[in-house]
Order: structure tokens, then C-alpha cells, then sequence
């Protein structure tokens, strides 16, 4: 199954609290502070791993926690760092927060990390706190809360060339006598229900990437047909094949709908660059191939994929062409650093408690002399 949108949950691990506790010492009021601090709590990461094509995983599991850092001990010891919650997730994730809009970031590099939830800092043992003039403090701090937000994750794939026609256009056709993808050929509509990839294999090594979306219809920008469900995979290709068969009744108006679509479903993407490919030239039978008006097309080709007719030729513009274009550049916003609320200092108002409590005296507040506790023993 291919899910390309996905909502999830995600929250930081809590931040361990401090220690309270008190060493004895000759000499020492109180045998002097030794609570330690507590733990960081865990981070959630997504990693791209690029074995991966398709954000299924997420869509069983909806909600994912980092774990909470340990609590500090005495004789000055830290409580251990929560662990980092790692998410895998195909390169071309988009990871957007659904409650203010921002773009967090995007995965375009297999290993590529983003944190998009970090874990509450861990709170400080009253070791801490000790000063000259109160050398056996009570105060300690509980751990920080960590950052909890809902994202929602959208894939678009990476490919260099999308091929973008009609239904029955022969896209599927094209890509499978190309590459060794093996997609749904049939003779009729929507043969394709979800974009295919394949690699196309030249001579001296040559090689890019293809992508296969299922056919666009008038109107698919507004959601008719399939093909606005999969618009946004061609976001990510540095180069167009715009797809028209030669029994089309209207080839130039049947070129000029799809780039009105592009167009209505996002500006940049009538700018990006394209060819114009007139495919089934088999069923031609020795006559001339309708005459096209593609000015802003930076190449105009005739192709049946079943005889191979001007196929090498056009895979070889296309690979001239993908290379002197630039690297796929990311989404606006895409890969600026999180805040990290869940890891700032805490004030001076919110700190109080035991020791493995979130709830206890505020600073300053000493319990009654029978209350203490934490005491290590000789």
C-alpha cells in the first residue's frame, strides 16, 4: 500500500528530577548537599533510510514518546539521559506542525536526521544550590517537561524526470520498457493508482530516476481524478515529460490543459522545465505526426515504447538534461533548528518537590525536621 500523508504525535521524554540528599561530613552542616541531577529525557528523531518508499509504518502507529531521563541520586550522581526515540522515514518527507503551519524540516538525504520533538531537561540536585550562606539547601528541581507537538509527515518523491499526462497516455508503458519497474499496463483509465519509480540505465554509467504519476483530468487541481492526490510527487523533480498520445482528439489542446493544471495546482511548477513527448507513435501507420506549438518546451519529441522508436533519443536529452540542472532544492523553512523550550532553564517559580515527585515545597521552603530523607548512610 502507498501512503504518502500521514498525522502523528510526537512528545519528548520528561526530564529526570534532582536529588536531595545529604552526605555526612565532619565539620559539615548537615553533612553537607549531595543531590545530584537528573537525566535529559529523550529526544524523537526521524532518520531517512532510504530502503524505505512509503510512510505505511506511521499509519498504525500514531504516537511515539522519547524516554523520560532517570532522577538524580546522592553522593552527587546524575540519573541517566532518557533515549532518543529514532523514526525511519523515505527521503522526500516533508515534516510540517499542524497547529501553527511551520515547516520543521525535510528529509532529502538517506542518514539525514531531524529532531522535530526534543526531551525536557533534567532538573538540578540541591548539590546545586549550596552557597555561603545556606550550605545545606532543600531546594532541587523536578525535569522539564519535553516538547510535545502533532506533525504531519507528506511525502513527495525525489526523482529526476516526472512524466505527467492524461489517462491511457502511456506513461506505464513508457517507464516499464525504460527501466525494470513493472507497472499496471492496461487499456483502460486509471490503470495507475499510485506513482511508480524506476532507474533508468545508460551506457558509461550514466543513470537518473524516473516517476510514473497516475494520469491528471481537468480539474485535477480541485480534486477530480487521481492525479491531484499525487501532484505534489512532481514538486520534487528537476525536470518534466509531458505526455500526449498521437490519437488524442486534440493533442495541442490535450498539451495545453495539462499545463494549465500544473499551473493552477502550483505556480512554480509552471515554470519548471519540460519537454513535450507525442507518445504511440506506432499508430501513426506512415502518417505525419500532428503538428505541436510548444514554445516554452525545451524539446519536442515522438516515441512508441513498444517498437523503441526515438526512445534512446529522448532518454539521452533527458540525462543532458537532468545533469545540467541544479540539485533538488528543499521547501522554504525546510531545515531551520527547532526551539527547545523542553531544555531551558527552568525559573526560579517552577522548581520545588522531592525527589521523584512532581508536586512539593517551593524553594525556600524547608519541610518539617522530621521529614528528612535521602540521607546516605556511612
Amino acid at each position: 500500500m502507498f501512503i504518502d500523508q500521514v498525522t502523528i504525535r510526537v512528545e519528548g521524554g520528561v526530564g529526570g528530577s534532582g536529588a536531595e540528599a545529604f552526605r555526612r561530613e565532619s565539620g559539615v552542616p548537615r553533612g553537607g548537599p549531595s543531590g545530584g541531577d537528573g537525566g535529559d529525557g529523550g529526544d524523537v528523531i526521524l532518520v531517512a533510510d532510504e530502503q524505505l518508499s512509503t510512510l505505511l509504518d506511521f499509519r498504525y502507529h500514531a504516537e511515539y514518546r522519547g524516554e523520560r531521563g532517570q532522577h538524580g541520586e546522592g553522593g552527587n550522581r546524575t540519573g541517566r539521559s532518557g533515549e532518543s526515540r529514532e523514526l525511519r522515514a523515505p527521503p522526500g518527507t516533508v515534516v510540517r506542525d499542524t497547529e501553527t503551519g511551520e515547516v520543521l524540516g525535510e528529509l532529502l538525504e538517506p542518514g539525514q536526521r531531524l529532531v522535530v520533538a526534543r526531551g525536557g531537561r533534567g532538573g538540578r540536585g540541591n548539590a546545586r544550590f549550596a552557597t555561603a550562606t545556606n550550605q545545606a539547601p532543600r531546594r532541587w528541581e523536578p525535569g522539564a517537561e519535553g516538547e510535545s507537538r502533532t506533525v504531519e509527515l507528506t511525502l513527495k518523491l525525489i526523482a529526476d524526470v516526472g512524466l505527467v499526462g492524461e489517462p491511457n497516455a502511456g506513461k506505464s508503458t513508457f517507464l516499464s520498457s525504460v527501466s525494470a519497474a513493472r507497472p499496471k499496463v492496461a487499456d483502460y483509465p486509471f490503470t495507475t493508482l499510485s506513482p511508480n519509480l524506476g532507474v533508468v540505465q545508460r551506457s558509461d554509467f550514466r543513470s537518473f530516476v524516473v516517476a510514473d504519476l497516475p494520469g491528471i483530468i481537468e480539474g485535477a487541481h480541485e480534486g477530480r481524478g487521481l492525479g491531484h492526490q499525487f501532484l505534489r510527487h512532481i514538486e520534487r523533480t528537476r525536470t518534466l515529460a509531458l505526455m500526449v498520445p498521437v490519437d488524442a482528439e486534440d493533442p495541442q489542446e490535450t498539451y495545453e490543459k495539462l499545463r494549465a493544471e500544473l499551473a493552477q495546482y502550483s505556480p512554480e511548477l509552471a515554470e519548471r522545465p519540460h519537454c513535450l513527448v507525442l507518445t504511440k507513435a506506432d499508430l501513426l501507420s506512415g502518417e505525419e505526426a500532428p503538428a505541436m506549438e510548444a514554445p516554452e518546451a525545451w524539446g519536442v519529441f515522438l516515441i512508441s515504447a513498444v517498437t523503441r522508436q526515438g526512445v534512446d533519443e529522448l532518454l539521452d536529452r533527458l540525462w543532458t538534461r537532468v545533469r545540467d540542472l541544479g540539485p533538488i532544492r528543499p521547501e522554504e523553512g525546510a531545515g531551520e533548528t527547532l526551539s527547545s523550550p523542553g531544555r531551558e532553564d527552568v525559573s526560579e517559580t517552577e522548581v520545588g518537590g522531592r525527589n521523584g515527585s512532581s508536586l512539593g515545597p517551593s524553594r525556600g521552603e524547608d519541610p518539617p525536621e522530621e521529614d528528612w530523607w535521602g540521607v546516605d548512610e556511612l
